[in-house]
């Protein structure tokens, strides 16, 4: 039963193996590798014998034709004196020749006998030959000659079969060692492969178990692997930003809740005890439901700003002038300014076309215009302004109450933040984060500016480039 058991889970370690993708990688790798490495080996195996085996064609077939103009010349007395005179000089050590008449005597020529296997004429042989009682290896060619004669010419090839056999052992080792670095390259490719998953597999082991603080590890080098682990962090703090955000949320409602309902409480409980007629219990009643509802309007701007940042909006997009959205609020605010004794100075051009919803681009500048007008005292200026440069749509609004202090800045667009100067005015802290999320929408950004004094808002917004044809 052991025994079966362990071949069970060692099947099991297998099939497990198998399964891993660092391990199919690199068996691809190492096939490709050796794939490619066999081929190569054999084209130079091929390229190399083939051009030999032309040369010594060449060869024979040029000292042919020479035998054969001598043959021409002078008969076969003139042929049997120039294989003659190349045998008496020894200027090609390797040549084999032989003549033979047709009633089958030799002639002339270097070998015992004429080899057996020679049926046609013109073609290549590659035979096994006796010259001068050396047994060798010849690449042989027949001639005809007139009469019924034949010339035989080839040469020896045993340096040839030498070179093969020092060329295939040479390919054997180069295909040895190919192999041991395919080998190699793949279990480095698996190494490198389970070390990035590994890493990866560890931060995301240890988010879930609650340490959001853990990031995918960076070599430095900048391949790829540093690329996706740059995405993942990336992803990562976009996270944890986002979780701290709800946490900030949740304390924020919780905080700034708390008082609306406990004053519509304490009014209710209040007039309940203490209210002597029908219409003090009323008045406590409404009083109780302005409260309520003013805690109904916080929940409205959250939805709607959840709304927006979840993109559900897009498809309102529409290009449209916006300079026109803008002289509409300045009309209607300039009214507001003008009973508050604050001068809105306006400077809009035309056209200033973007493609965005305009309800939504319309109650961010309407938030930026109603908390420049909150903040500003009378006689004071408020700058609205509105251009477009290098394919940038800018809004301003710009006034000269307390502002924002630099450190706060950077938190001003979060939900439910007041800084300092804002606590003793009635508001909820969701303009400017609903102002950030329509521009965010619209992929435009919200700049906050000090203003000396006061505050200096940017909204950027890309402009709006109708395609040619359209």
């Amino acid at each position: 039963m052991a025994r079966q058991a362990a071949i069970v889970a060692s099947g099991h370690k297998r099939k497990a193996l198998f399964r891993s993708a660092g391990v199919r990688f690199a068996l691809i790798y190492a096939a490709v590798f050796g794939l490619s490495a066999f081929v190569l080996a054999i084209a130079l195996w091929y390229s190399t014998l083939g051009l030999l085996q032309r040369q010594v064609q060449n060869t024979i077939h040029s000292d042919s034709q020479a035998l054969l103009e001598h043959e021409a010349l002078g008969g076969l007395p003139a042929l049997e004196a120039a294989i003659h005179d190349r045998l008496a000089n020894d200027s090609d050590p390797d040549g084999i020749y032989l003549l033979m008449s047709a009633s089958g005597q030799l002639l002339a020529g270097n070998l015992d006998h004429w080899p057996a296997g020679l049926e046609r004429d013109n073609v290549w042989y590659e035979l096994p030959v006796n010259r001068q009682g050396v047994s060798s290896i010849a690449l042989l060619q027949v001639k005809p000659l007139p009469g019924g004669d034949k010339l035989l010419v080839g040469r020896d090839v045993r340096a040839r079969l030498k070179l093969r056999n020092v060329l295939r052992a040479g390919l054997i080792w180069a295909a040895s060692l190919m192999i041991a670095l395919g080998v190699l390259g793949a279990l480095l490719i698996r190494s490198l492969f389970r070390r990035t998953i590994r890493d990866i597999a560890a931060t995301t082991s240890a988010i879930a178990k609650g340490d959001i603080s853990r990031r995918v590890p960076v070599s430095g080098i900048g391949d790829e692997f540093d690329e996706l682990a740059i995405t993942i962090n990336d992803m990562l703090d976009r996270i944890a930003r986002l979780m701290d955000g709800v946490r900030q949320v949740s304390n924020a409602i919780a905080h700034d809740l708390r008082t609306p309902v406990t004053r519509a409480r304490t009014k209710l409980e209040d007039a309940s005890l203490h209210a002597r007629s029908e219409d003090e219990l009323r008045a406590a009643i409404e009083r109780a439901i302005q409260d309520l509802d003013g805690i109904v309007s916080v929940f409205d701007a959250l939805l709607r700003i959840s709304e927006i940042e979840a993109g559900s909006r897009r498809a309102a997009f529409a290009p449209i002038d916006l300079s026109s959205v803008l002289i509409d609020l300045d009309e209607l605010y300039r009214a507001v300014a003008e009973e508050k004794q604050i001068v809105l100075h306006t400077e809009i051009a035309k056209p200033l076309m973007v493609l965005a919803d305009r309800d939504l681009i319309q109650q961010a500048v309407v938030n930026l215009l109603e908390n420049a007008l909150k903040f500003s005292d009378s006689m004071t200026v408020i700058n609205f302004s509105a251009s477009v440069a290098d394919g940038i749509v800018q809004i301003v609004v710009a006034d000269r109450g307390p502002g924002i202090a630099e450190k706060d800045r950077a938190r001003a667009t979060e939900r439910f933040f007041r800084g300092e100067a804002a606590r003793s005015t009635a508001g909820s802290g969701l303009g400017l984060a609903l102002v950030m999320a329509v521009t965010q929408l619209h992929n435009g950004t919200l700049h906050l500016h000090e203003n000396h004094p006061g505050l200096r808002a940017v909204i950027s917004l890309p402009a709006y480039k109708p395609q040619k044809g359209k």
